[in-house]
């Protein structure tokens, strides 16, 4: 198939590019490859991209043209949006940097879809639209009328606006929350790096809550086969979706909701000990209180990906942190 990946040069992105491409796509990539963090590691990512099925754009999503053109020209038959201006933090500082990237980036890609006939389109929600929830695990039938900060409003948002689009153009869309995505080639602003950095540099690291948050840390090869199953099966209508008790992760449109986690929470005090093992280094703990806009826990309840897809994230993250520490080892060496 023609695919087009958003934010390649991400991340989870480069990952599921190197997945599909493997696999025999024809793979465009998109990123505007801003300097939120390093760019080199983004350039490094897009280095290990290679082959004639791969082909690049450095584009801006929220490029209302541009995107309608990269639309018109390639014809894609299904499309991955993974771009966005992620971090729950930088949200307090930036705002505007989450409506330019995360919503209308995301109405740019739903016109593109919309007007060219996309077969599917699947997007990357977050575990934060659950907000001041407290219910653990979370289900994707609970309620997400309560975000904590601007990040996770725009991810809502983003699902509202894909079942918009699924109701009234027909359009099949799945969303993906995805939780505590790790592993090589990670973020540099997300705890596993900042961690592994600072421990390795004798630097204190900042431990917020306390220690106590839980988190439901997936490793990142999980989450693309995750992605490239639930791509590869078409949302459709569900016969058993009703008007009268409205099940908000399905619908009569073609549209689709679902947790991608590794369906268990692991407390950050275990996750540092895990870190400092995978080291051979004992961490300098500064620790600190709840910070704004964060959540005490996560816990993604997947039975639904269980039951449809077949498909349960299951990396430790014993084995998750290991491969991380040697890919940053290898890539720093140090």
């Amino acid at each position: 198939m023609k695919i087009l990946v958003t934010g390649a040069a991400g991340f989870i992105g480069a990952a599921v590019c190197r997945t599909l491409l493997a696999r025999g796509d024809e793979v465009v990539g998109v990123d505007n490859l801003n300097d939120y963090y390093d760019v080199a590691l983004k350039e490094a990512r897009l280095a290990t991209l290679t082959g004639a099925n791969f082909h690049f754009s450095r584009t801006n999503i929220a490029q209302r043209d541009a995107m309608a053109v990269l639309f018109e020209n390639e014809g894609f038959e299904r499309v991955i949006n993974l771009a966005a201006q992620a971090g729950v933090r930088y949200s307090l500082e930036n705002p505007h940097a989450y409506v330019d990237a995360n919503l209308v980036g995301f109405m740019n890609i739903l016109e593109g879809c919309r007007h060219t006939e996309v077969q599917h389109l699947v997007y990357a929600s977050s575990s934060s639209v659950y907000g001041a929830n407290t219910t653990l695990p979370f289900r994707v039938q609970h309620n997400v009328d309560h975000p904590v900060s601007l990040y996770a409003a725009t991810k809502k948002a983003n699902e509202l606006m894909a079942h918009c689009y699924s109701h009234l153009y027909t359009l099949p869309t799945t969303g993906l929350r995805f939780f505590t995505v790790y592993g090589p080639w990670g973020r540099p602003d997300m705890a596993l790096y900042l961690f592994t950095r600072k421990i390795l540099a004798g630097e204190p690291i900042d431990v917020f809550n306390y220690g106590k948050h839980r988190r439901d840390f997936t490793y990142v090869d999980d989450i693309v086969k995750g992605v490239v199953r639930v791509l590869d099966s078409v949302a459709a209508p569900s016969e058993q979706w009703s008007s009268d008790f409205p099940d908000p992760s399905t619908s009569n449109a073609p549209y689709r909701v679902y947790n991608i986690g590794n369906n268990k929470a692991v407390e950050l005090d275990r996750y540092i000990n895990v870190i400092e093992e995978a080291l051979g280094i004992e961490a300098k703990r500064n620790l600190l209180p709840l910070q704004l806009g964060d959540v005490p826990a996560t816990h993604a309840d997947v039975s639904a990906l269980v039951e449809d897809l077949n498909y349960r994230p299951s990396t430790s993250v014993e084995v998750g942190v290991r491969r991380f520490v040697d890919w940053y080892r290898d890539y720093y060496l140090v």
